[in-house]
């Protein structure tokens, strides 16, 4: 007789579950019923946490406060108005014959409290009757906004870095101010061309306006930087911007020099620039991209002071030497090399400044994200007025996904590591979500599916949204730990 040890001394294992909780699969098949009758049913159930941050932050009230509109209408508050186009845009809608989708969903109704949104001509009417001053007005709230939710989300930054910015919106209407500019892609057609700042730890809108296509000019960048910095949250210390080539004028240098901004900026390609190249002592640059590297001490025609001026130099092969039609961003060329020129008042290492500037790329990438996620190319109107004021509301819209980000993130985690999801991804994970808005005893309620793959991220989210306060002075933080660095 053989006895199997290892059969007889193993332990007989456990079932894992009963088959009687296995549930019978849904067999969908072409013949299988379907009606309309579901009601209260939205695939916008993201915008609860959306509804329930302004809220928190007080955003009626100070819509009310701030804005001031003369036409009162008649369906609808000033409030629900802003409100319902600001969330109608962070949902997808940017253009306002497409709120007839959203019409009569019951989530963005029920936020509105009204049983459903008037026709798209409304909208129009208001949006028209709306001044420029408005736009500031929207600034000025985005403003406020900002402060509450840095203290809320306890947002703690001492330096922050300004990227500023601007992009090209090919115009194919008759549209005021429109310009036959600079328009790489479009050469010849009219366009708007905005300028934007954005604070690089935070991926926030921060400032901006929409121009006409014509560049700007030094008074107007200027007057740019200014109104940007100006319009910072209480408790920055220390400042750091990076512009391109577009922004090189004096007019910046000295805004940034009076509001104590450390500042790198890209060179624009002059005669004089071009003979102090040729005359300064090349080094080698095994730390950076380039063959070659210099700095200098240089004055530019119509500049207050000198400034320290950073180069790279580039050898052309062969193949580069043969002319052909191409775009020099941010470089210029000689018969025998390429360079890319930098001013600053930022005595680092000349590798270091590089890598520092090269991290702008992300704001090129932000404005990408304002164009197409957030629909900032999308101008409804042929008036410039109108057209101002919906690129505040755009701009307002693509700050809720920021601030939402800050309320969702880890405890503990370096600004360094934040990460930043894009709106049209954010739609994805958190905004398109089933749900069932329910009334029963006078209780409102709305019901999730339980196969919700984010499940965890929305209720700590909800926690911490529904726990913003005041306190004596200001909003009180509901994250532990301080987003610093």
């Amino acid at each position: 007789m053989v006895i199997d040890k290892k059969k007889d001394s193993d332990k007989p294992r456990l079932n894992q579950g009963s088959s009687a909780a296995i549930a019978e699969p849904n067999k969908i098949a072409a013949s299988t019923h379907f009606d309309f009758k579901g009601k209260n049913l939205t695939p916008y159930g993201g915008l609860f946490p959306v509804a329930t941050m302004l809220e928190r932050l007080g955003f009626e009230k100070l819509v009310n406060e701030t804005l001031t509109v003369r036409r009162i209408p008649r369906v609808m508050t000033i409030y629900q108005f802003v409100l319902g186009m600001v969330l109608a845009i962070y949902v997808g809608f940017a253009r306002l014959n497409h709120l007839r989708f959203v019409a009569r969903d019951p989530m963005l109704t029920g936020i509105l409290k009204v049983s459903g949104l008037p026709g798209q001509s409304v909208f129009w009417r208001f949006l028209a009757s709306l001044n420029l001053n408005l736009s500031g007005q929207l600034l000025q709230l985005q403003r406020i906004l900002r402060e509450r939710v840095w203290a809320a989300a306890n947002v703690g930054l001492k330096s922050i870095t300004l990227d500023t910015d601007t992009t090209v919106h090919t115009l194919y209407g008759r549209q005021m101010g429109a310009r036959k500019g600079y328009n790489p892609k479009n050469k010849g057609k009219k366009s708007y061309q905005p300028i934007l700042t954005f604070i690089a730890e935070t991926h926030e809108y921060v400032g901006g306006e929409l121009r006409n296509g014509d560049r700007p000019d030094g008074k107007q960048i200027a007057r740019h930087l200014r109104s940007v910095i100006a319009a910072l949250p209480k408790g920055i210390e220390q400042i750091f911007a990076r512009a391109d080539s577009g922004f090189y004028c004096w007019e910046a240098v000295e805004a940034y020099q009076k509001t104590k901004a450390h500042f790198i900026i890209v060179a624009r390609k002059t005669s004089r620039l071009l003979q102090q190249l040729q005359n300064a002592e090349w080094k080698p640059s095994p730390k950076t991209d380039a063959d070659q590297q210099c700095e200098f001490r240089y004055q530019p025609e119509g500049w207050g002071q000198p400034y320290r001026f950073l180069a790279l130099r580039y050898r052309k092969k062969e193949e580069d030497k043969s002319p052909q039609e191409r775009e020099q961003y941010q470089l210029f060329d000689t018969p025998e090399y390429t360079y890319r020129v930098f001013v600053t008042d930022m005595e680092r290492a000349i590798d270091l400044l590089v890598w520092f500037y090269n991290q702008r790329a992300g704001a090129e990438n932000l404005i990408k994200e304002s164009n197409n996620d957030a629909g900032l190319a999308a101008h409804p109107s042929r008036r410039w007025a109108t057209n101002c004021v919906h690129f505040q509301l755009v701009m307002l819209a693509y700050n809720l996904n920021c601030w939402l980000l800050l309320f969702q993130r880890e405890e503990g985690v370096a600004v360094d590591d934040l990460e930043h999801t894009r709106l049209a991804t954010a739609r994805l994970r958190f905004l398109f979500v089933a749900a069932k808005i329910w009334k029963h005893s006078g209780r409102v309620g709305i019901s999730y599916s339980d196969q919700y793959a984010e499940r965890g991220l929305f209720q700590r989210l909800m926690k911490r949204l529904r726990q913003i306060t005041t306190g004596p002075t200001d909003f009180l933080p509901v994250l532990a730990t301080s987003l610093s660095g």
